[in-house]
């Protein structure tokens, strides 16, 4: 960040706008400061909330600001109202998103719950603000569950996908069953209860026995190929640190990434940029191709 921090220093010198938007960075810190537009009227702030997942903000000011109030967005279900007057600044933006991150806990929570006990066939890697699963239940049949962000663990809004006759079947079930929901119990036990039917559990996906997939090529093993040198034919070799993320890399697809991004900086033969799913500081040594 010290590129942005000095290209915010020379803009604060000229403008007061500038300064302004100088200080009320600097106040939140700018460890946290993922991007700054050139005008420094977009800013994206990096945000862990407490159970250690990493989010972004994204702010957009407009020439009224701060008489207007910043225009924000993130990957959440659902975004707050921005509580704004003519004293607040950046950092209360930020103070109102980690309390929102806060309010947010127990659907996420219910969501990690639902991906570790079922077998959720989409998404496969699913989005922070995603609230929707589809399950397989079995029988070529799945069901697509909606949850409430507001009260993850209460009932959630269904629709079935199979055969007309195996459907209706599952439709009578859930309307003759749902009273029995409970939201105290888990969420796969309340699933069963309602549908009187036995579950798949998650597929069994052990990473010592099954080559990650590479975040930038989608394949879990480099080409055959002369020029990777030793490198062909390799899996991936690199893991984001970010726990949440864990996201696999070839280093020589990583390196090359890195190398396209205008942020990366190269220090002897090591690139330090950032993961380009979480967005977390990486380091990565550059691979001599042969």
């Amino acid at each position: 960040m010290y590129t942005d921090q000095k290209k915010c220093q020379e803009l604060a010198s000229s403008s007061s706008f500038y300064s302004k938007i100088y200080s009320e960075v600097e106040e939140i810190g700018w460890r946290h400061l993922v991007r700054l537009g050139e005008d420094l009227t977009s800013l994206s702030f990096r945000i862990i909330d407490k159970k250690g997942r990493t989010h972004t903000i994204m702010i957009e000011l407009d020439k009224g600001y701060p008489k207007s109030p910043p225009s924000i967005s993130a990957d959440v279900p659902c975004i707050f109202n921005l509580q704004w007057s003519a004293n607040s600044t950046l950092k209360d933006v930020v103070k109102q998103f980690r309390q929102h991150l806060d309010k947010l806990q127990p659907f996420w929570s219910t969501m990690d719950e639902i991906d570790g006990s079922l077998r959720v066939f989409n998404p496969k890697h699913p989005r922070l603000a995603s609230s929707h699963r589809q399950i397989d239940i079995g029988n070529d049949c799945y069901i697509i569950l909606s949850i409430d962000p507001d009260d993850p663990k209460a009932l959630p809004e269904c629709h079935f996908i199979g055969s007309d006759s195996e459907v209706n079947i599952l439709h009578g079930m859930w309307r003759r069953n749902c009273q029995r929901w409970i939201k105290d119990k888990p969420f796969a036990e309340n699933l069963v209860n309602l549908l009187k039917i036995q579950l798949p559990g998650p597929p069994d996906e052990r990473k010592s026995e099954q080559q990650s997939e590479c975040g930038i090529c989608y394949a879990p093993y480099l080409p055959i190929d002369d020029e990777l040198g030793t490198k062909s034919g390799s899996g991936t070799d690199y893991a984001c640190e970010n726990n949440n993320c864990s996201k696999a890399f070839h280093s020589i697809c990583l390196g090359d990434w890195l190398r396209s991004i205008t942020t990366t900086r190269q220090s002897f033969d090591v690139l330090f940029g950032n993961c380009p799913y979480c967005s977390d500081p990486i380091a990565v040594k550059i691979i001599t191709k042969k």
